[in-house]
């Protein structure tokens, strides 16, 4: 909830200066500005300086993206069945509240300058970036659990870790301000680029931890959560690109373009919004994808698929996929109606077709591997069956009705 104070102090200080610079500000509005927008806030209108509409209106977008974002997570998080996947929610819902803070900081440097302004960009920056990437460490941390364990930590405790983690970019912003306004005295606007860069190591380190952890994630047991892996990976590779390149700009580039106090806000601002998109293109809308995707169903196996292996079809025994009470009763049947049949033939022959009915039958097995001419393998031959396959069928004792028993 850290870009609503930021909003409304903003919104505040613009109601402010517009009511009381309107009678006394003499000068000429820029291109654009002609609906009451006074100095110092002319870059949300001037047309002559498009940088600061156009940072403006991707900044807007974002911010509209993530809270849509976040609503649709919120809405979906009770069909999330899933335990691993429910653990990835609060770190995603805490990184699109950082976004949305990146989005609502970058309006910040769209105003000229004051004393409370500096004040606020220098304590939010790093606060809100170390928001950001604590979130990315923490999603490194649970695939890694979830690749080689196959279990995550809790959500609430991922999203305590990540909390606890920015609050020491916190505490590092807070002395940092202490020491150079309170102490020294020091204008809040006055502060040289490299300390800037200097107070943000820590969010640096955080960005490394991150990307290391996504690496270690690649190396898990399952596949399954690769895909997450990936993207995280790809994510914190990309961020580390954007501050080399921002960084490299600001304590260089404009030095060497001679535009050296003229530029650095227009620099900050874009880094702002690009590493806001960055982080929602990349890695907040692919990992909500992921979560909100319904589990995969069990498929049955298809008996009727020809293309499957006839060689295991013929040596599977039918009788393992019955319990072992009903495979029991069905033998004690097969039994009862052996002896019935067998004695009701003892009378019509002698001992010796007597002791040669009453031998044990064929286990079902053995009866699997014997050619049998069933209705399937008829339709499969083309409907007839060879008389050297009827020959090797052995013959079956007709029952008093006439019917065979195998």
């Amino acid at each position: 909830m850290a870009f609503l104070p930021v909003l409304l102090l903003l919104l505040l200080a613009v109601a402010h200066r517009a009511t009381s610079q309107i009678s006394e500000d003499s000068e000429a509005l820029p291109r654009g500005c002609g609906w009451g927008l006074v100095r110092p806030y002319t870059l949300l209108c001037d047309l002559d300086s498009i940088w600061g509409v156009a940072v403006e209106s991707v900044a807007a977008g974002g911010a509209l993206t993530a809270i849509l974002l976040a609503l649709v997570l919120l809405c979906r998080l009770h069909h999330i069945s899933e335990a691993e996947k429910r653990s990835g929610v609060g770190p995603i819902l805490l990184l699109l509240l950082g976004i949305l803070g990146l989005f609502g900081l970058s309006f910040a440097y769209l105003i000229e300058q004051d004393e409370s302004l500096c004040l606020l960009r220098r304590a939010l920056w790093g606060l809100l970036f170390a928001v950001c990437f604590s979130c990315l460490l923490v999603q490194g941390v649970r695939l890694r659990r979830l690749g080689r364990e196959r279990r995550s930590p809790g959500g609430c405790a991922l999203t305590g870790l990540a909390l606890g983690l920015s609050a020491v970019q916190g505490i590092i912003a807070a002395e940092w301000l202490l020491l150079t306004v309170l102490r020294e005295g020091r204008a809040a606007c006055q502060y040289l680029p490299l300390d800037f860069s200097l107070a943000c190591s820590y969010v640096l380190a955080l960005l490394l931890a991150a990307l290391t952890a996504a690496s270690l994630a690649l190396c898990g047991k399952t596949r399954q959560w690769r895909c997450n892996a990936v993207w995280l990976l790809v994510t914190c590779l990309l961020s580390l690109l954007l501050w080399v390149a921002w960084v490299g700009f600001y304590l260089y580039g404009n030095a060497w373009l001679g535009r050296s106090p003229d530029w650095n806000d227009p620099a900050l601002a874009i880094a702002l919004v690009a590493q806001g998109w960055l982080l929602l293109i990349f890695h907040a809308i692919p990992e909500s994808h992921i979560c909100l995707r319904p589990p995969p169903q069990p498929t049955a196996p298809d008996y009727f698929d020809t293309s499957q292996n006839s060689t295991r079809m013929r040596e599977t025994s039918f009788d393992e996929d019955i319990p072992l009470s009903h495979r029991q009763f069905v033998e004690n049947q097969g039994y009862g109606y052996n002896d019935e049949n067998t004695a009701g033939l003892r009378s019509g022959s002698g001992a010796g077709q007597h002791n040669s009915n009453t031998a044990a039958r064929p286990s079902a097995p053995f009866r699997s591997n014997v050619y049998q001419p069933t209705e399937m393998t008829m339709i499969l031959n083309g409907g007839a069956v060879s008389t050297s396959a009827q020959s090797q069928v052995p013959s079956a004792p007709p029952t008093y009705t006439g019917r065979q028993l195998w």
